[in-house]
């Protein structure tokens, strides 16, 4: 069994301010570790909606809390989430949403997934394998500078136009089908590069992000989120990378300072020293709050 260590689980949840009748939303629920933490403080009347638009997470949930009756799981990406509550009457009646934008530890293990390089698998990195262009699709008909400017923009890969013109000639003979392939072919390319990490990693990262359109998602996500609150609601985002949390930070603080404001900000907190040095996913998160006003 992968083990998943849900990231800043106690701050997370203390930062929704569970009510025991509350309704909440976890809109990213991995293998469960935030949503189990929420079922535990929420009473009988209280109910928490999952959604997730990985299938094996949804499988998973089903497994895990098929006899919970205050769970309900939806196979739904949390950019959908105004129409998710908007079709079970809930809109504007939520006490809380958490998203946690990592990618879990399962979805990493698996090879069949090919979010990862550290074993061979199909390059795929979708996180619904049931929707959208696999990493190897796009790959395989993406101009050169659409690849270069994927891998800059997201990936900060100072490689970035050497890496897309290799991937180019390479797949002019035979298309890149495994993350080993590609892993070994970015490493295989000259000029500067980190010796702290993988050649590869700035790359899966870029094209991972690009593939599931994760900022745009994203910015949908909160907007739906702080649509679908209650005032006095909560909206917990834990963010990963610096990409990521521009966007989250942006968006509270923007949301907060208008003419008329619709959210007050709770700050933001980061994994303790502990935290971080046991699990290494935690290092680069950052916990930002914000509360939905009347």
């Amino acid at each position: 069994m992968n083990l998943h260590r849900p990231v800043m689980l106690d701050e997370a949840v203390a930062g929704l301010a569970v009510r025991d009748a509350g309704i909440y939303v976890d809109g990213t629920f991995g293998r469960g570790g935030h949503s189990a933490a929420i079922l535990e403080r929420l009473g009988a009347q209280g109910h928490l909606h999952a959604l997730d638009q990985d299938p094996q997470a949804v499988a998973h949930a089903r497994e895990r809390f098929g006899d919970e009756p205050r769970l309900t799981i939806h196979h739904r990406n949390f950019a959908e989430l105004a129409q998710a509550a908007a079709a079970i009457g809930v809109a504007g009646q939520i006490d809380g949403v958490l998203m946690d934008l990592g990618v879990s530890s399962p979805q990493l293990d698996d090879a069949g997934r090919g979010f990862s390089f550290s074993k061979d698998g199909p390059l795929d990195m979708r996180m619904n394998p049931q929707a959208g262009e696999s990493a190897a699709d796009w790959l395989a008909r993406a101009e050169e500078a659409e690849i270069a400017d994927v891998i800059w923009r997201y990936g900060d890969e100072r490689n970035s136009r050497r890496i897309a013109r290799r991937i180019v000639e390479t797949r002019a003979a035979a298309p890149l089908t495994t993350t080993a392939q590609l892993a070994n072919l970015i490493a295989g390319v000259p000029g500067p590069r980190s010796h702290h990490i993988h050649p590869a990693t700035r790359s899966f990262q870029a094209i991972r992000i690009h593939v599931n359109r994760e900022l745009d998602v994203l910015a949908e996500g909160l907007q739906q989120a702080v649509s679908v609150l209650k005032p006095g609601g909560r909206l917990v985002v834990i963010a990963f990378h610096s990409l990521e949390d521009r966007i989250v930070k942006r968006y509270l603080r923007d949301s907060a300072r208008s003419e008329t404001p619709t959210l007050k900000l709770h700050g933001k907190q980061f994994p303790t020293r502990e935290e971080a040095s046991a699990n290494p996913r935690a290092r680069s998160a950052v916990l930002r709050i914000a509360e939905r006003l009347p």
